[in-house]
């Protein structure tokens, strides 16, 4: 097929909802976004090594907030949705879609292990007049300079044998407000026809399109949304700790400078960063502006306030303890409530939490923790060591045991006013029991 054939086809088969859509990597990300294409009359295959995520979305049970069981079973019933294991069938697929995850190295560098390693599987069965699809969030250029190569390495090109494009993941777990359909899209192709592709998919599947004129634009749009958050979370995290000294407290500063109807956006502080976006994506602009030789002094500053929250947490508990009970935290029992990143989510990605619990165990404090979304620690890369814990009971017998807790998210199931009734001591570092209302001596804002 000529450039303009392969491209008409395909948009011909978008156009009738007769293309296939594949969807590399069912989790936060692709779970979601390949159940909105389903739910948008695409037969829909999803992808992931992990084998036993298939058999479990086959049966119609998912493990993911924002897909329903009984959404799911409806798509796999009528055969709009399967999950397979079997990379074979990325051959059957006219648009594949890659969602996997992009962390960083013990050095605080990309890591595109994920993204190389999917790229190769499709290269594996690459064929004519297919869309592929970048959503990971990553620096400018990577889809540019390292996935079109790849997948060249099968021998066709890009832009004549198959198209390239980029689309940020906007998803944000335990947001009731927005779905990935309602979410606005960034689109961007490699070439005016992959750009015109990815704006007739992405248009057949979300309520709102907005192309930009080249992958690296669109790849910087993600890294800024998060850039910014991450600069103003830690703006707010050094305001705390100032104010704290000044014996003013933040959030009571917040809430009465958002009343501003212009010019102010309010942010909160917390005992740390978590979730996937956040804490990454900002190291990635920076590990990349070194190829062009630009300082990023603020945003390297802004990571260093984050990543030392949760340190600062554990000194204030540790001060509150031996001022208030005359125990040292080295023959402390102490519980964490909340070990997902945020609220009312059983996400545990990068979760400042995990942090908490290192810190404390190398003080030689004996913790554990309660959260009503995550029953067991599942198995993370850098904290496997947890992997197998439970979440303890939240009872005031159980709460007797310990000698102080420490709220690192703030579950709305929790019961509070039973945590300010039965534990010794309280360090907020959310400033929940504030907002809820319970006042007790106990507790201490951090």
């Amino acid at each position: 097929m000529s450039q303009s054939e392969a491209s008409s086809h395909l948009s011909a088969r978008l156009k009738t909802r007769d293309a296939v859509v594949g969807v590399v990597g069912l989790g936060y990300v692709g779970l979601p976004l390949a159940v909105a294409i389903a739910h948008a009359q695409f037969k829909t295959i999803g992808f992931d090594i992990d084998e036993s995520k298939p058999v479990q979305l086959n049966a119609g049970r998912s493990y993911i907030g924002a897909v329903q069981d009984e959404q799911l079973a409806a798509l796999v019933l009528k055969g709009a949705f399967v999950a397979t294991s079997v990379f074979d069938r990325l051959a059957e697929c006219d648009v594949i879609v890659i969602c996997v995850p992009t962390p960083l190295t013990r050095y605080r560098e990309p890591d595109l292990s994920y993204v190389e390693s999917t790229a190769r599987k499709i290269a594996t069965h690459l064929r004519k007049g297919q869309l592929v699809i970048l959503e990971s969030t990553t620096y400018p250029g990577t889809t540019r300079e390292f996935l079109k190569p790849i997948l060249e390495s099968s021998g066709l090109s890009a832009g004549s044998d198959f198209f390239v494009g980029f689309s940020p993941e906007r998803e944000d777990p335990g947001n009731v407000s927005y779905e990935t359909a309602s979410i606005p899209k960034i689109t961007a192709g490699d070439g005016p026809e992959a750009s015109a592709l990815m704006e007739a998919f992405y248009g057949a599947v979300v309520q709102r399109v907005v192309p930009v004129s080249a992958l690296d634009v669109a790849e910087a749009v993600k890294i800024t949304e998060n850039v910014f958050r991450a600069v103003n979370i830690a703006l707010v995290n050094e305001l705390k700790v100032i104010y704290a000294a000044m014996g003013i407290d933040v959030w009571e500063v917040i809430e009465a400078a958002k009343t501003k109807p212009f010019g102010f956006m309010a942010f909160y502080p917390g005992p740390g960063l978590g979730g996937h976006c956040i804490p990454i994506d900002p190291f990635y602009l920076t590990w990349k502006s070194r190829e062009f030789e630009r300082p990023t002094r603020f945003i390297e500053l802004a990571g260093e306030i984050n990543l030392g929250m949760p340190r600062l947490v554990v000194d204030a508990l540790a001060t509150a303890m031996d001022r208030r009970l005359g125990i040292p935290l080295s023959r402390a029992r102490v519980l964490i409530i909340g070990l997902a990143y945020k609220k009312n989510v059983p996400d545990v990605r990068e979760s400042p939490s995990f942090k908490l619990m290192d810190l404390l165990e190398e003080r030689g404090a004996t913790v554990a923790y309660h959260d009503p979304h995550v029953g067991e620690i599942p198995k993370t890369r850098e904290h496997s060591r947890y992997a197998g814990r439970v979440s303890q009971e939240l009872t005031p017998a159980s709460l007797a045991t310990f000698d102080a807790v420490l709220i690192s998210a703030d579950h709305d199931a929790v019961d509070y006013h039973s945590i300010a009734s039965h534990s010794r001591l309280i360090v907020d570092t959310r400033n929940v029991f504030a907002r809820k209302g319970i006042s007790s001596p106990n507790i201490v804002k951090s």
